[in-house]
């Protein structure tokens, strides 16, 4: 099956609506953030300290919901129909701007300070249904795509929000402007909500806990012994602390460090927010349409890389202070700071995006918003973290480019670590790596692949790269049977190590190993995985499909298993195939970049999957295209 673009999704009435209602509820929220911000700085007429105070007091108090509120608003995302409840918490957005309109007339810090507060309450109901609602409504390729969409629109929310609520703020009539306006972004929220196709309950027989201090610890319980997930809110979450620890430093820098006027950090943030957008939109791409872990890493290098280098950049000659947007980057280098920030935020998207959509598949339907409640209470501690480190820093003498130095090697620490907990990731970079440099690559019929459960994949043995291509192309976790010789090629043996393949030999070369095999086979599936053999015992010597060996019948009179039919098709002609003596095969460019097809059947029941039935079939698959 082909699939569309990510683009195709905005003119789906299952993403578009929903796409549009959380980019509008995400720009209102940082359009009267930063109002507010503007009204304390440039209209009471506060002295800087009280000024910083409210600050402050605006960030904790938008903060501080997502502690209190998160868990519970994870138990009623499943308990309740998801479109309806989106134009609830829409609605009390109308009457939560309205109360702003107050504020802002009566020009009380107070009253709107507690509307902010509402606003974080009201961010922390609607997260779980956001994360929690694209499941049902996209297609499992999709997610990707959908995640793609909104971690953009969120980041460009942020910045379209700095650059409109403070300068509002300083027109003439500016809380009236303000006013409309987010009363107005309010009601076209909810209007555009009304479009959201139904997204039924997951979890109606929920039993709601009213306690929301003891719901926050069993939120948080959920993620216990789901190691991948856990390791992706917690990736998430190192996000946002990196993300946010930048973000807050930006001001300055452009003051500070570049030695610009506020144009200047609107362009450092304008360049870090598209380079987010940009990189989760390319996400989908670099994919394939599937949720490929294997760009987490690549994230996470990139911003340590781009973020170590963003030190270097810093200019050593700043003279005068003030300095326009071209005087800035007119100067020679300062093209660096622009380039790294970006880079920054394109590999952060490389690094959020995945991470978001793993969440999503590997989560049972009945408990995505709550897991989603657990990442957001976490975010909002690792931003809490952020700010203690950065101020820490600063009273420790740093200045602004050194903690933004400390801030990319912890990100190279945290990154170790968690790719040591969870070789997956590392392994899937690799093979994602690898496949993408030899191959053009195109699956079709991934959807046969059911997302949980054990099954057997079968499929024809073409080059030595055919375990590693599969695995690049299903999102699953394959287990595969692979000739104890190839399993222990060097550096090669770490990957297969670590993607927990099974090494086999033959009966007569290896008999304990052999059975061992057999056991593992057995209790791989027995525990619901993903088991891949090649029924051929061997790699084609002449393209053909060598007889299926009886071995595939053995597995299932133990575990009676579904079995997904697979084949290889163009490998054939490929850099590791036999064809060809070995100085031919390394012929280039010929065999290099080698378009090469993954076709994949529905599962087969295991009463009508005998060794010769599945020849067939396979065959049928491969076609001509060897």
């Amino acid at each position: 099956m082909s699939h569309s673009s990510q683009f195709a999704l905005l003119a789906q009435r299952r993403f578009l609506p929903f796409f549009l209602t959380q980019a509008l509820g995400a720009f209102n929220d940082n359009l009267f953030r930063n109002a507010l911000i503007g009204l304390v700085i440039y209209r009471v007429g506060t002295g800087q300290e009280q000024s910083l105070l409210y600050s402050n007091i605006a960030a904790a108090l938008f903060i501080l919901p997502f502690f209190l509120f998160s868990a519970s608003a994870g138990q009623l995302a499943e308990k309740f129909e998801k479109s309806r409840l989106i134009r609830l918490i829409k609605f009390a957005e109308i009457l939560i701007m309205i109360a702003a309109a107050v504020g802002f007339a009566l020009g009380s810090v107070e009253l709107l300070l507690g509307v902010l507060f509402l606003m974080g309450a009201q961010s922390a109901f609607f997260g779980p249904l956001k994360y929690s609602l694209m499941p049902q409504h996209l297609k499992p390729w999709e997610l990707v795509g959908g995640n793609a969409w909104v971690e953009a629109a969120t980041f460009m929310a942020i910045l379209l929000g700095f650059l409109a609520g403070g300068p509002l703020m300083q027109l003439q009539n500016a809380e009236l402007w303000v006013s409309v306006c987010v009363i107005g972004l309010a009601v076209l929220g909810w209007l555009v909500s009304l479009a959201i196709p139904p997204a039924p309950p997951t979890a109606p027989e929920l039993k709601f806990n009213w306690n929301a201090v003891s719901e926050i610890g069993h939120t948080l319980g959920i993620l216990r012994g789901r190691t991948a997930v856990l390791n992706s809110v917690l990736g998430i979450s190192w996000f946002w602390f990196y993300g946010s620890l930048v973000l807050a430093q930006l001001p300055v820098y452009a003051r500070d460090v570049l030695g610009g006027e506020a144009a200047v950090m609107s362009v450092l943030l304008a360049v870090f927010a598209a380079g987010i957008g940009v990189g989760s939109l390319l996400c989908e791409k670099l994919s394939g349409h599937k949720i490929e872990i294997g760009l987490v890493p690549l994230g996470a290098i990139g911003l340590s890389v781009f973020g170590i280098d963003l030190y270097f950049a810093q200019p050593t000659d700043v003279g005068a202070l003030g300095l326009s947007v071209s005087e800035v980057f007119g100067q020679p280098g300062r093209w660096r700071v622009l380039m790294d920030l970006a880079l920054i935020g394109l590999f952060g998207g490389f690094f959020i995006v995945p991470l978001f959509a793993l969440i999503q598949s590997r989560t049972p339907w009945d408990e995505v918003s709550r897991v989603i409640a657990a990442n957001n209470i976490l975010n909002a501690i690792f931003m809490v973290l952020a700010a203690v480190l950065a101020i820490g820093l600063s009273a420790l003498g740093m200045n602004i480019p050194e903690i933004l130095l400390v801030t990319a090697l912890l990100n190279a620490v945290v990154a170790i670590h968690i790719f040591r907990l969870v070789p997956e990731f590392l392994m899937r970079f690799m093979s994602w790596l690898v496949i993408s440099v030899l191959y053009r690559i195109r699956v079709r019929g991934a959807e046969h692949v059911p997302d949980e459960g054990a099954a057997l994949v079968v499929c024809n043995h073409v080059s030595f790269m055919d375990a590693l291509l599969i695995s690049a192309c299903v999102r699953r976790p394959i287990r595969f049977v692979m000739y104890y010789k190839i399993f222990n090629i060097p550096v090669m043996s770490w990957v297969f190590r670590t993607a927990k393949a099974i090494p086999i030999a033959g009966g007569k070369e290896d008999p304990a190993l052999m059975e061992r095999a057999f056991a593992e086979i057995d209790a791989a599936l027995a525990r619901g995985e993903l088991v891949g053999i090649f029924p051929e015992g061997q790699i084609t010597r002449d393209g053909a499909i060598n007889p299926f060996r009886s071995g595939v019948e053995r597995i299932l009179a133990g575990q009676p298993v579904p079995v997904i039919p697979m084949a290889l098709r163009g490998m054939w002609g490929s850099l590791f195939s036999r064809r060809d003596s070995a100085l031919r095969r390394m012929r280039l460019p010929r065999r290099f970049r080698a378009r090469v097809e993954l076709a994949i059947d529905s599962p087969v029941p295991a009463a009508q999957a005998s060794a010769e039935q599945l020849q067939a079939q396979v065959q049928a698959l491969r076609g001509d295209m060897a």
